[in-house]
């Protein structure tokens, strides 16, 4: 048997203009600032002589393989990316980007933003479109009920507000 697992997939394609901006800023700083930073502090390594036993020499490499590593990422991904800059027609739905709020059987409430997959972020409140909570949300409107499967049991919640910026509270 091989050791051979097929790439997964990178969900889709989609991203808030503010996540793609974050996205470039990221790209911006590895390339124009950090990499030259790593380069010249390996080449000032080098230059103390023994390659093979200068700790400095070997971490700053390898620093720079991460470095070019996810700036090959980041173009192939922002060329892939599709930005979605504007409110849906019917924005009295749950589409891409929307802040919804919910409330669950308990009466607990939940606030969260549906995502692209390279913008989730827990602190935040952002979600992936991808995630089964997002797929539950999507097309429903307000006061509608969605079940979700959780490893406690099955969950229900209640959209109470749908919104396309971002909520004040």
């Amino acid at each position: 048997m091989s050791r051979y697992r097929p790439p997964r997939s990178a969900g889709t394609p989609l991203i808030t203009a503010e996540g793609a901006q974050r996205l470039r800023d990221e790209l911006h700083e590895l390339w124009y600032v950090r990499r030259p930073a790593v380069t010249q502090a390996v080449s000032d390594a080098a230059a103390l002589g023994d390659r093979s036993e200068n700790a400095e020499y070997i971490y700053g490499k390898k620093m720079l393989r991460e470095i070019d590593s996810r700036v090959r990422f980041l173009r192939k991904r922002l060329e892939s990316l599709k930005v979605v800059a504007q409110q849906p027609s019917d924005c009295s739905k749950v589409y891409f980007s929307a802040w919804v709020s919910l409330e669950d059987e308990d009466g607990q409430a939940l606030q969260l933003r549906i995502v692209g997959p390279d913008e989730i972020d827990t602190q935040r409140r952002h979600i992936s479109i991808d995630s089964p909570m997002a797929r539950a949300l999507l097309g429903k409107s307000l006061d509608n009920e969605i079940s979700l499967l959780a490893p406690v049991g099955e969950k229900h919640y209640w959209i109470t507000a749908i919104n396309y910026s971002e909520p004040t509270s």
